[in-house]
């Protein structure tokens, strides 16, 4: 990966801070990173913690770097490439993880035929479980995306996407850990309504939503399947699913997933 040469980033929030505890823990060395950030306790906690190095401003760090990553809140955007607009030529490459923000919105930022990849990363990321989608723009190159790849791949799985696809991706994988986050505090309130202490209930709902996902990963079976072993006649678990059918749990989380998708589409028209 140290073929991609220096990386900076433009914003040192959470996912930021994901990526870089990532690359480091890999084969990235700290030294070839730097970052820009307004909050001098968040440029101080990366460079403590990580010992990346710290941009004066976002042009310097632009002029710097060859590969950029813009890890900002997307109302900042026009704002934020004022700052650098200037300095971003044919030779870098922008690496966006702006929610709802297209990839030829951002490429009307610059003149010229501007190098852009857009990603939609999650919260696990801080974790190494990450699930991320990639899509390019006009000009990203086969080598801007493998890019892209090899640092996503550092904080967990990457999907190629269309750009169609992206807000769907937000929809699911992008506002996803809040909805296992309900399903998690749901099952342990659910625990301990039957009699559970809290804490062995939130314990016991962490590790069978993490066992069940492993499962699903490692195993290769379809969920249904899978639902459908553990499914004994007129047992208890079928008893519970008939109840989770009955009250719309299906038709929910689909609802969640189609509410977030429009939202990132409302965002990107603005």
């Amino acid at each position: 990966m140290n073929s991609i040469g220096r990386i900076g980033f433009i914003g040192g929030g959470n996912m930021a801070e994901a990526l870089i505890k990532g690359l480091v823990k890999g084969t990235f060395p700290a030294g070839e990173i730097l970052v820009s950030e307004p909050s001098a306790e968040r440029r101080r906690l990366l460079e403590e913690r990580y010992g990346v190095g710290l941009a004066a401003d976002n042009l310097a760090l632009v002029r710097a770097c060859p590969l950029i990553i813009l890890a900002i809140k997307p109302q900042l955007l026009a704002e934020v490439v004022c700052d650098f607009a200037a300095a971003f030529s044919g030779d870098k490459l922008l690496l966006s993880i702006l929610a709802g923000v297209t990839s030829a919105t951002l490429e009307d930022c610059f003149d010229g035929q501007p190098r852009v990849v857009r990603a939609m990363p999650n919260t696990p990321a801080l974790v190494g479980e990450g699930a991320t989608a990639v899509c390019g723009g006009r000009f990203a190159t086969p080598d801007d995306l493998a890019a892209a790849r090899h640092i996503f791949e550092a904080v967990g799985s990457v999907h190629l996407v269309a750009e169609a696809q992206m807000d769907a991706v937000t929809g699911l994988s992008g506002s996803g850990p809040a909805y296992v986050f309900t399903v998690i505090e749901a099952l342990a309130d659910g625990g301990v309504r039957e009699g559970l202490p809290r804490e062995t209930a939130l314990q016991l709902a962490v590790q069978t939503v993490l066992g069940a996902a492993r499962l699903v990963r490692e195993s290769g079976e379809h969920p249904a399947l899978l639902r459908d072993k553990v499914c004994s006649p007129g047992g208890t678990t079928i008893a519970a699913v008939q109840a989770l059918e009955d009250r719309g749990l299906r038709g929910t989380l689909m609802a969640a997933v189609a509410a977030a998708t429009r939202r990132s589409r409302e965002l990107g028209k603005k």
